[in-house]
């Protein structure tokens, strides 16, 4: 009997959810995602966007934002560089009732197989360093094309924010001929913070 050829690309299958928000200041809020990744990646199965239903706060006190929105993607690839980001970008209603950005930004799929869970920050321009120009529509596509340069942190593209709230999200990851191909992601070599950032923060330009 002949040897099975070996694997050409390994895959990275995600299911998770969006689960839940708190931003003090706003409520009736909903959330986009979409994910961006290297250019050896490809995704062969599931939704790279979507969006949310309009949740409330409770009128018992209760802060939560709660979505439980739903998340699942297969990627192939031969390179792990370009490691896939889900960015989230929360909508709200300004006094115009007009749907506004509330917060935006990028956290890596871990790379660990198992669950996880992530909570980013979300973050806000101060008044002052915004132009008299409405940026709405361009602010989402400008976290995108960012999200894209893999080895530059977040932190290094931002001036003056503020915190504004925090997005749970969890995740579900199952690799597949990771280590066929060369490639180790057990817990002892990820943990190496040159490896991986799994947590980057949610950030609002």
């Amino acid at each position: 009997m002949a040897a099975s050829a070996s694997p050409t690309v390994f895959l990275l299958m995600v299911n998770g959810q969006i689960e839940s928000a708190q931003f003090p200041e706003f409520d009736d809020l909903y959330c986009k995602y979409c994910f961006v990744y290297g250019y050896d990646w490809a995704p062969t199965s599931g939704l790279e966007e979507g969006i949310s239903q309009i949740t409330s706060k409770n009128r018992d006190g209760h802060q939560d934002l709660v979505w439980n929105f739903p998340i699942e993607i297969t990627f192939k690839s031969t390179n792990p560089f370009g490691w896939p980001q889900i960015v989230v970008s929360v909508y709200g209603p300004d006094l115009f009732g007009n749907d506004v950005v509330r917060g935006y930004g990028a956290v890596h799929i871990p790379f660990t197989p198992g669950r996880d869970q992530s909570l980013a920050v979300a973050q806000e321009d101060h008044p002052y360093v915004r132009s008299g120009i409405d940026i709405q529509a361009t602010k989402v596509y400008k976290v995108r094309k960012e999200a894209r340069n893999v080895g530059t942190p977040f932190t290094d593209l931002m001036t003056r924010v503020r915190s504004q709230g925090f997005v749970t999200l969890s995740f579900n990851v199952v690799t597949k001929d990771m280590k066929k191909l060369g490639y180790d992601v057990s817990p002892g070599i990820t943990s190496n913070p040159s490896l991986m950032s799994v947590t980057e923060g949610i950030h609002k330009y």
